[in-house]
């Protein structure tokens, strides 16, 4: 049960780009807290002046302080404070700090009310000519190749579209890992600065993205959906793979097949494996 004595929790989503995107709303929930928790003090503080609101105080909240900021910040809130908590773009908690102070809000009884507004998923995921009736969001993928590559794996066995951010100078290799790992005849929607002066939103298969790469541009935050799978059943997976390694070592067999079928290498090569060992020669010769 909340505590009514005491101050409220404000999740209130910014622009992402366009600074008239704000609701009406957020401005006045702005206006009306004692202190808000940002993650850029620099930043908020210009969006704050061009919305005319002067807060009695701003609060820096990152990954690096949230524990420490967070206490504060509820101490304030038991002493009937109200508090805003903002993102430098969009809706807080989506792949952006905040879920400490969050959390520890409901377990001490404090109310947390949301302000919706502007958010970068959802702006993705209402253009998207891909199905999004159920997707799954990912958020930014591994920045390191082999952790990278295991979540692809899973990612590519989803039966919904994907959801996911990627960095400028990552979304390239990005692309062409999506591709050895079966996916790269899968439609995807590259969308990029969403809402601001230069935005774009490019629909296109992974492998011709991958072939032109100048098509992708290494500039602004990436927000992509990709199709999910058509994988076949198992059993034509096997029947695949049992005629692909009539010719190839199961490697190469469960790399083509990852290809063909868009199905995870690794799960292939298992199966490759196990058909090898199956129809592997035997010698009856005795010594």
């Amino acid at each position: 049960m909340a505590n009514e004595s005491a101050g409220r929790l404000y999740v209130v989503a910014t622009p992402i780009g366009n600074l008239a995107d704000i609701s009406g709303r957020a401005v006045s929930v702005l206006r009306s807290v004692s202190l808000i928790a940002c993650e850029d003090t620099r930043r908020t503080g210009r969006l704050l002046a061009h919305l005319g609101v002067s807060p009695p105080g701003l609060v820096a909240l990152h990954d690096h302080n949230e524990r420490d900021v967070a206490e504060a910040v509820l101490t304030r809130m038991e002493a009937a404070e109200d508090v805003a908590l903002v993102s430098d773009a969009g809706t807080p908690l989506v792949s952006d700090p905040g879920f400490v102070l969050v959390r520890e809000a409901w377990s001490r009884g404090l109310d947390v009310v949301p302000v919706p507004g502007a958010s970068a998923i959802t702006s993705a995921v209402s253009i998207s000519p891909i199905p999004t009736g159920r997707f799954r969001f990912e958020g930014f993928l591994p920045s390191k190749a082999t952790a990278r590559d295991t979540v692809l794996d899973r990612l590519l066995t989803a039966e919904v579209a994907v959801v996911f951010l990627e960095s400028p100078r990552r979304i390239r290799a990005t692309l062409a890992a999506i591709e050895a790992h079966g996916g790269g005849m899968r439609d995807i929607l590259l969308c990029r600065e969403l809402t601001k002066l230069h935005e774009s939103a490019t629909l296109g298969v992974v492998s011709e993205f991958v072939a032109e790469p100048d098509r992708v541009r290494e500039q602004g935050e990436y927000i992509c959906v990709l199709a999910p799978g058509s994988a076949p059943e198992p059993d034509s997976a096997a029947n695949l793979l049992s005629a692909l390694l009539t010719e190839l070592a199961p490697a190469r067999a469960a790399r083509v097949a990852a290809r063909i079928t868009g199905r995870p290498r690794s799960e292939l090569y298992a199966v490759a494996m196990a058909l090898a060992g199956k129809h592997r020669p035997t010698d009856d010769r005795t010594g």
